[in-house]
């Protein structure tokens, strides 16, 4: 095995900035990312000239999409690095922005996720290789399978799932920055558009554009920038991976807790002691598995534990308490990166009406593709 992050020196987050996810728009998106990039060196109290490299995240822009935006903040020769890793492109750009400062390569990193509907088709449509199911299994009939498989082992039913999005859209009317702002109730949730199965429109993520950005420090960064160290959250774990042969019919899963449990060994601390905990929850079945995947509860208490308030702000754990990619939604490059900064804030007591008391610990977790899988544990 090789040296974990948390092995190297210590990694802080001193800055973090949106722009609201929101509906496709004719935005540029150079906009959206300079007003998530502008935030988060204002809210680290840095000049743009302090950071030393940058790392830009994408999944829909095309290539070399972070030239066109930074140079509007000026054009500095400094190291520059474009992501694309699916619904993870985020959470990669992240982790190897961490990687770069605990290193000791450099003192302060920008990580910036942004992206706009359109773009190209996934590269596997290119691949030359055919499916035995085209296109008859897609990611939200995926997802009404495994809602159904786990309505039947665990005896609840569809209604009680769909609280899952009653919840997240509640937290959600809280975030400024969500794209979805409204309280839902269960009825609401449950007449809303069918899209498979028993999932509808509002248990899963919209579509939209948005942009989110973090800097990275190391102590040496903070001190001679002369940073408020007493907002300065440090990365305590970061653990990756992607599938492997035999990892089942669901590979979201299956990679998720691996990465989970790697990345809690790494911090040293167990589920129970999360705080806040921000999940890839595109469709409500996957808060329930990837919930009970971390051991946060076993399989099959998740259910009773929500309807007794354990996963709400103020709760046991507060579970996508942004509002998830349920109601905050799912720009896809700044998703992992907009997770960071949720728990961020919840760490540092700022989250406003979204505030779980007394949070010292959270944990950001991304899929992409149920290929790729991020797990970071932040403290304060």
């Amino acid at each position: 095995m090789g040296t974990h992050l948390s092995a190297l020196r210590p990694v802080y987050v001193v800055g973090i900035g949106w722009h609201r996810y929101q509906p496709a728009s004719d935005t540029p998106y150079p906009v959206l990312g300079l007003k998530a990039i502008r935030d988060a060196l204002s809210d680290a109290h840095l000049i743009w000239e302090a950071v030393e490299s940058s790392y830009v995240a994408t999944a829909r822009l095309g290539m070399a999409g972070g030239l066109a935006m930074l140079r509007h903040l000026g054009a500095l020769g400094r190291p520059l690095v474009h992501i694309e890793n699916a619904s993870a492109s985020g959470s990669a750009a992240f982790r190897h922005a961490c990687i770069e400062v605990a290193a000791g390569i450099s003192d302060v990193v920008l990580a910036v996720g942004v992206d706009k509907p359109g773009g190209s088709p996934r590269a596997a449509s290119q691949a030359g290789l055919g499916s035995l199911v085209g296109g008859a299994v897609v990611p939200f009939t995926h997802f009404a399978l495994l809602t159904n498989a786990y309505v039947q082992k665990h005896g609840v039913s569809p209604r009680d799932i769909a609280l899952v999005a009653v919840k997240n859209h509640r937290n959600g009317a809280r975030n400024e920055n969500a794209q979805r702002r409204q309280e839902r109730t269960l009825e609401e949730v449950l007449a809303s558009r069918p899209v498979s199965g028993t999932l509808t429109s509002l248990q899963c993520t919209p579509t939209g554009e948005g942009a989110a950005a973090v800097i990275i420090a190391s102590a040496e960064g903070i001190r001679r920038h002369g940073l408020d160290a007493g907002r300065a959250i440090r990365v305590a774990a970061s653990a990756a991976n992607s599938e492997w042969a035999d990892a089942g019919d669901n590979h979201d899963q299956a990679i998720t807790q691996a990465a989970m449990a790697a990345a809690l060994d790494e911090a040293q601390i167990t589920p129970g002691q999360l705080d806040v905990v921000e999940l890839h929850d595109a469709f409500s079945i996957e808060e329930l598995q990837y919930t009970e995947g971390a051991g946060i509860c076993p399989p099959g208490h998740f259910i009773p534990l929500l309807k007794e308030g354990a996963f709400d702000i103020g709760g046991q754990c507060a579970i996508s308490a942004s509002g998830g990619l349920i109601a905050m939604g799912h720009p896809i490059g700044p998703t992992g990166i907009g997770q960071i900064g949720e728990i961020t804030q919840q760490l540092r007591g700022e989250a406003g009406a979204r505030q779980h008391k007394d949070a010292r610990v959270g944990l950001a977790h991304m899929v992409g593709v149920g290929a790729v899988c991020y797990v970071h544990v932040l403290s304060r």
